[in-house]
């Protein structure tokens, strides 16, 4: 008989860490932040008896994103929270800790409380329009970056960094205008 579970997620860069709610105990696991790392996850849920699930992911501006996608894929219920929403609420269960595997759990805890609603996947095209402003954000923040570093090397190196910001400064452009 399939089981019922709740899964709390702590996304970081190259890993992620889990807690699995069921049948009144809690399961940890930590997986690499990866393709093969979401099929770790799958494999250790079925090891499980897992087949009913409510993730939650708690993550920001999108990085949970391709784990959620897997995740539904695979057949679960997905949602994605701010951690700062998880923050308060393991203030308010006074479970507050920095360590990833009670981060996991508090998250999984919220799922389990408060039952969050699903998430949505974002259309591929909104999904491209977002990827595409991140990345101008990330080229216009280098570029202020480079111009500080320029006036504090006070002629070193300037031709070097000049070239870095010209080259910047056309692909900050190319977003801009969609150019290829």
């Amino acid at each position: 008989m399939p089981v019922s579970a709740v899964l709390g997620i702590d996304l970081a860069e190259h890993k992620f860490d889990v807690a699995l709610l069921v049948a009144g105990k809690t399961e940890h696991k930590v997986c690499r932040n990866s393709i093969e790392g979401f099929e770790t996850l799958k494999q250790w849920l079925d090891e499980q008896g897992v087949e009913l699930l409510h993730a939650c992911i708690a993550a920001t501006d999108g990085n949970g994103d391709e784990l959620a996608v897997y995740l539904r894929r695979s057949g679960h219920r997905v949602s994605t929270v701010h951690p700062s929403i998880i923050n308060e609420f393991a203030w308010s269960e006074r479970l507050h800790s920095k360590m990833d595997k009670t981060d996991s759990f508090m998250v999984a805890r919220f799922c389990q409380v408060m039952k969050p609603r699903e998430w949505d996947p974002p259309l591929p095209e909104i999904r491209s329009l977002v990827d595409l402003g991140r990345r101008a954000d990330s080229l216009v923040n280098v570029d202020d970056q480079e111009r500080t570093r320029i006036r504090a090397l006070n002629g070193y190196a300037d031709s070097v960094i000049q070239g870095h910001i010209a080259f910047l400064d056309e692909g900050i452009e190319k977003l801009k205008f969609g150019s290829k």
